[in-house]
């Protein structure tokens, strides 16, 4: 699996945690940045993310920042993204299984390590179960167009 990675500056050390998680685990991950702990603005790194994973067919997404708040509601801009914050298994579990999630946001002020690697395993174990939710999905997808004014 690919994923793309992303944080502002207070999501950094969660980034890099997170990103040698899924590479222990085998999986291929393209960290979009920053590099650095100067302050930038999450909604530049969420769209770097957010246009790899539209772009690469089967991807996914991880964004991280101070809260999780602000990397979420940028990446739910994108037509075809479906963000979930996540602060614990359960709710990781679920955005994969029932909402298809294909980008996880975290708070590195939030969650500590351990519950970030919980939260990590919880949503790249999952998948979607299709069914009942695959309708609701649709629906999701289908709002973009006509919430426009």
């Amino acid at each position: 699996m690919k994923y793309f990675i992303g944080a502002d500056h207070a999501g950094i050390n969660i980034k890099a945690f997170v990103k040698e998680l899924f590479e222990k685990r085998g999986h291929e991950v393209i960290d979009m940045g920053p590099f650095s702990t100067d302050r930038v603005d999450y909604p530049d790194y969420a769209a770097k993310v957010c246009k790899e994973v539209l772009a690469n067919e089967g991807s996914k997404g991880i964004l991280i920042c101070g809260s999780g708040i602000g990397m979420s509601m940028s990446a739910n801009k994108f037509d075809g993204i479906r963000a979930a914050l996540c602060h614990n298994e359960y709710s990781a579990k679920m955005a994969r299984e029932h909402n298809d999630a294909n980008v996880l946001c975290l708070g590195e002020r939030v969650s500590g390590y351990g519950m970030v690697e919980a939260i990590v395993d919880a949503w790249n174990d999952a998948s979607f179960q299709g069914g009942r939710h695959e309708g609701r999905v649709q629906k999701i997808n289908n709002l973009y167009g006509s919430c426009r004014a």
